[in-house]
C-alpha cells in the first residue's frame, strides 16, 4: 500500500453535467471546497496511460505516475447518478481490473501530483522538439504560460477545470501555427479504444431506475442478500464491475475501512 493519504479508504462522487466525475464525500476531512475536486474515472485514465506510453523513449517515470494517484474501484452506483468508491492497493500499469484515479492533492506536505505535472510537462517538450523543426528549441515555460492562459479563462467563465482536462492539456499539446504529421489519426485511434476498454462505469447521465433493475452488474438489492461481502457491517454490498476487455495483472486488493 502506497504511504499518501493512508486514512483515506473511501470515496462518494457525483456525475456532472460535464460529463464527468467530481467528488462528494471522502473518508476524510478537507480544507477546501470538496466540490471542486475531481476524479477521473477509468476510460479517462485508460486514455492517459496509452499517451503516455509514448513518452517512454523520453524518460518516462512510472514511480512518478504510480505515485501521482490514488487508486479507487467502483463498488455501488445509485439512482441518483452518485457512486461509492473503494480505495484499493493497486497499480494503474500492472492491473485487470478498471480503476478511478483520484490524484494525490490532499496532503499539502507532499507534491506528488505536481511532480507529476511537472514531469510530463518535460516529457512533452521533449517530445515536441523531436517531432517539430522548430528555429529555437519549445520550452516548458512556453508550454505552461499558454496552458495557464486557457485555464485563466475557463475560471473567468466560472468553469472548473477537471484534472483530467488539466493532464490532456499537456499531453496533446501542441504549439500554435504547428502540426505533428499523423498525431489526429494517432489520437483519434486512442480515443476509440478507450472507449472500447470502458466497460464498468456506463453511461450514467443515461440511467433510469428501471436500467438499474434490469442490469445485473448494478443490483445491490436484496436478492443479493445471501452473497457474502466484507461491507455487510455497513449494509452495502459489493458490486464488481465485469470488463469486457482486462488489463494486464492481477486481482486487487481491498483495503479494510
Amino acid at each position: 500500500m502506497k504511504n499518501n493519504t493512508p486514512q483515506l479508504t473511501w470515496c462518494e462522487i457525483r456525475f456532472g453535467d460535464d460529463m464527468n466525475w467530481w467528488i462528494k464525500e471522502l473518508s476524510i476531512p478537507v480544507q477546501w471546497d470538496i466540490d471542486s475536486l475531481s476524479i477521473i474515472d477509468p476510460r479517462q485514465m485508460s486514455y492517459i496511460l496509452d499517451l503516455l506510453d509514448a513518452m517512454r523513449d523520453y524518460g518516462l517515470s512510472m514511480d512518478i505516475v504510480e505515485n501521482a494517484f490514488i487508486p479507487f474501484q467502483l463498488q455501488k452506483i445509485n439512482p441518483d447518478k452518485t457512486a461509492r468508491l473503494v480505495r484499493v492497493n493497486e497499480t494503474f500499469f500492472d492491473t485487470d481490473e478498471e480503476l478511478f484515479a483520484l490524484p494525490d492533492t490532499l496532503d499539502e506536505n507532499k507534491n506528488t501530483y505536481a511532480d507529476f505535472l511537472s514531469h510530463i510537462t518535460k516529457l512533452r517538450v521533449n517530445y515536441l522538439n523531436d517531432k517539430i523543426d522548430f528555429e529555437q528549441k519549445f520550452t516548458t515555460t512556453e508550454l505552461e504560460e499558454q496552458i495557464r492562459d486557457a485555464q485563466t479563462q475557463a475560471f473567468m467563465e466560472g468553469r472548473a477545470t477537471h484534472l483530467f482536462q488539466e493532464i490532456i492539456d499537456i499531453l496533446e499539446f501542441i504549439p500554435d501555427g504547428f502540426e505533428i504529421s499523423g498525431s489526429d489519426d494517432d489520437e483519434e485511434k486512442l480515443k476509440t479504444k478507450s472507449e472500447e476498454d470502458f466497460s464498468a462505469v456506463k453511461d450514467i447521465a443515461e440511467f433510469d431506475d428501471k436500467d438499474l433493475e434490469e442490469d445485473e452488474t448494478m443490483r445491490w438489492d436484496d436478492e443479493d442478500d445471501d452473497r457474502p461481502s466484507e461491507f455487510d457491517d455497513e449494509g452495502l454490498d459489493l458490486v464488481e464491475p465485469k470488463p469486457e476487455k482486462k488489463r494486464r495483472g492481477r486481482k486487487p486488493k481491498k483495503l479494510q475501512e
